[in-house]
């Protein structure tokens, strides 16, 4: 049985909920032990000073803050504590947001929040519905360990989620710390439409129980063949890296591979060059319109939707979840992320016949 790490309340207007936080995520790395080469001599580390070579009692080690030039600002461990933002025991919520509009390179860690007593289940509940329908995140800031947090808290499947976020200050600038980075246009327009081909073919929905760590799955299994005396086989070495000369080429194949069950073609698929359109994973086929200029092919709805003068919309049942996703997005859906393809399908729908009521009237 978990053990919450946190208690505290909720503060939400004038709804306060008292609330405990829970670790959602657990370390399941493999752990070792460090040892001297040929013995079985373990490493330990100590604390020693550096000038006398002596160990140093954890209670008379104390923090400084280098200056440069081996001149440090000493600072006791009481002096932290009064500067410290305190204890706390509040997560107030200043503002709510569309939970897509935040990047997820802030997300740092999850937790669970849930009611600290049977009793204040009803206003827990309430708040789960109410930011699960309107897609939304409440942003608040809270202490925990001697630390300041911001926060967002969500609804989740049954329980309200608590997102830890960076602070801007902690977000590098990929400008300023990549130089390989290339310059913006340098792919040709029929890679790109081919690439959206390839990623289109493997829309698929997320499915997180599909994922396992086979890393970790593969350092136990050396440590038990190694255990039994067993010969290691190691691991197939990465493909290297696809020539720029060959990337249209290859491409192709892997759209043409797709079609055919997941293989590579021997080919590059002309069909898929010249903008034609076979059908998708399930039979589904999308009508396609050929791009003069790229030799691309473009979505035929998409491009009839954007017209004043559409009188039928398209047939969303052949479209995939991925795709109905993208046009609920296009379309200004709020909450779709909550939904499944069901209710993704009824919104678009309603959605792209509104104007057409409009019209009508």
């Amino acid at each position: 049985m978990a053990r919450a790490i946190w208690s505290g309340a909720l503060n939400f207007g004038l709804v306060t909920v008292p609330v405990e936080l829970y670790s959602a995520t657990q370390d399941h790395t493999v752990h070792f032990r460090q040892f001297q080469r040929g013995t079985a001599d373990r490493i330990r580390y100590k604390r020693v000073n550096e000038r006398t070579g002596e160990e140093v009692p954890y209670d008379e080690i104390v923090k400084g803050y280098d200056l440069g030039g081996d001149e440090y600002v000493i600072v006791e461990p009481e002096e932290l504590d009064e500067v410290a933002p305190g204890r706390s025991r509040t997560i107030d919520i200043d503002a709510f947001v569309d939970l897509d509009e935040i990047d997820p390179v802030y997300f740092s860690k999850t937790y669970w929040l849930a009611p600290a007593r049977e009793e204040f289940g009803r206003a827990y509940s309430l708040l789960i519905d109410a930011m699960g329908r309107t897609n939304r995140a409440g942003l608040a800031r809270f202490v925990m360990r001697g630390k300041e947090h911001i926060a967002a808290v969500r609804s989740g499947d049954g329980v309200l989620v608590l997102n830890t976020l960076l602070f801007p200050e902690d977000i590098r600038d990929p400008a300023k710390e990549i130089t390989k980075l290339p310059q913006a246009g340098q792919a040709r327009g029929k890679e790109v439409d081919m690439a959206v081909s390839l990623i289109e073919s493997m829309a698929d929905e997320w499915r997180p129980e599909e994922y396992h760590d086979t890393y970790t799955q593969r350092v136990m299994q050396l440590i038990e063949d190694k255990r039994a005396g067993r010969t290691i086989t190691p691991a197939e070495s990465p493909p290297e890296a696809t020539k720029v000369v060959d990337l249209f080429d290859a491409l192709s194949r892997s759209v043409e591979g797709r079609r055919h069950g997941g293989e590579p073609a021997e080919e590059p698929a002309r069909e898929a060059a010249d903008g034609g359109r076979k059908p998708a994973r399930g039979g589904r086929r999308t009508t396609g319109k050929r791009d003069e200029d790229t030799g691309a092919g473009t979505d035929g709805d998409g491009e009839r939707a954007a017209k004043a003068g559409r009188t039928s919309a398209p047939d969303l049942s052949e479209l995939t979840k991925a795709e109905l996703d993208r046009r609920a997005r296009d379309l200004g859906i709020r909450g779709r992320s909550k939904m499944n393809r069901a209710e993704l399908e009824q919104a678009v729908g309603e959605a792209e016949r509104g104007p057409e009521r409009r019209r009508a009237s």
